[in-house]
């Protein structure tokens, strides 16, 4: 009993120096001033900002009670623990083995504190140069991602879709739903790199193919961005999927041209082009504002004067089937030998090992 409560000591020191990061009594202060606010008598005269200052409510407190529900499961169990009685020691057992993933689940999660990265998320994958081969290498990353989201309870809205000439896809860009989809998914910008024996090489020989993964909040209704109409070539046509399933008979798919910035959105999953122009527009704001919030840090940066290394942003994973079997994150130096578990949707070590990456670097700056 001894090591189960100690186990079970441990893990509420650890809860409790996450909520002290978090600055949940913080919270728990706001929740109270917000209360406040809406208990006015002109509260729901500014329909929009009262709806935003509920939502901020009902996250909060989704939030506070998450972490105070865990701490009092914590100490319920150390309260048992300590009464050493051996007939609860199997419960006791798997009561901890239980929190103890629960505790590093949530240690995880409190490392995405950035302002977008509870929300969904929206990611591209772009084929690179190498043809064929750098097209079916598209098509693994999605599926790739789509067994990701499978396995972490994330919905998955395919926006737009285009296929390779010969196999694979030149493009894709999908909607991944779910609360964190984006801060776990920021770890996947940027190029990713296969080197593999070709199966399109009638010599079998090796091959190195890139594709590269964009990534941006999906933060619909949030975002407040001006965009003149006159700045956009809005162009339409006929949706289809691959072998002829679905082809609409009109031109309901939609892709929008920002002229300033030449950004290209398309969607074509919506059933009517209206609905298609719309969530083109959501995505386009979504991008411009994540140009600018870049663009804000790279100037804050220079002005820190930061060196910001290349690599955490351009070639950042290498895939290796051949002549041996790896994948490395070049930003964290984190290795996997099971290339399959990998490419079967088991991201979250990767992701992990960034997110604590990106932790330590911003703490060093």
């Amino acid at each position: 009993m001894e090591s189960l409560i100690s186990l079970l000591t441990t893990l509420k020191n650890r809860i409790d120096g996450l909520t002290a990061q978090l600055d949940i009594t913080g919270k728990i202060q706001r929740i109270h001033q917000l209360e406040e606010r809406s208990g006015a008598a002109d509260f729901w005269n500014d329909p929009e900002s009262a709806q935003k200052i509920m939502q901020e409510i009902s996250r909060l407190k989704e939030e506070v009670g998450r972490w105070n529900g865990l701490t009092q499961r914590i100490n319920d169990a150390l309260e048992l623990a300590q009464f050493d009685d051996r007939s609860l020691l199997d419960d006791l057992t798997n009561e901890v083995n239980a929190l103890t993933e629960i505790v590093d689940r949530m240690a995880l999660q409190a490392l995405l504190s950035g302002p977008y990265d509870r929300d969904n998320a929206i990611l591209a994958i772009h084929a690179g140069a190498g043809g064929t081969d750098s097209q079916d290498w598209a098509q693994m990353l999605e599926r790739m991602y789509l067994r990701w989201a499978e396995e972490n309870g994330y919905k998955v809205e395919i926006l737009e879709r285009s296929e390779g000439e010969e196999a694979g896809i030149k493009s894709v860009m999908m909607s991944v739903k779910g609360e964190y989809a984006y801060g776990y998914l920021q770890s996947e910008q940027g190029v990713h790199r296969l080197v593999r024996l070709s199966p399109f090489d009638a010599s079998n020989r090796r091959h190195t193919s890139f594709a590269k993964v964009e990534l941006w909040p999906d933060i619909q209704g949030q975002l407040d961005i001006e965009i003149n109409e006159k700045d956009l070539r809005i162009d339409t046509y006929r949706a289809g999927g691959a072998g002829g399933q679905h082809v609409q008979k009109n031109d309901t798919a939609v892709r929008i041209t920002h002229i300033p910035t030449g950004i290209v959105v398309q969607c074509q999953n919506q059933r009517s082009q209206m609905q298609n122009r719309e969530r083109a527009l959501q995505i386009l704001k979504a991008r411009l504002f994540e140009m600018e919030r870049k663009k804000q840090e790279a100037q804050l940066a220079a002005l820190k004067g930061e060196n910001i290394n290349a690599e955490w942003g351009n070639q950042i994973r290498s895939y290796v089937l051949h002549p041996y079997q790896l994948v490395k994150d070049h930003r964290t130096d984190y290795e996997v030998g099971n290339t399959s578990a990998v490419l079967d949707g088991r991201l979250n070590d990767l992701m992990d090992s960034y997110l604590r990456a990106k932790v330590a670097l911003k703490s060093a700056t």
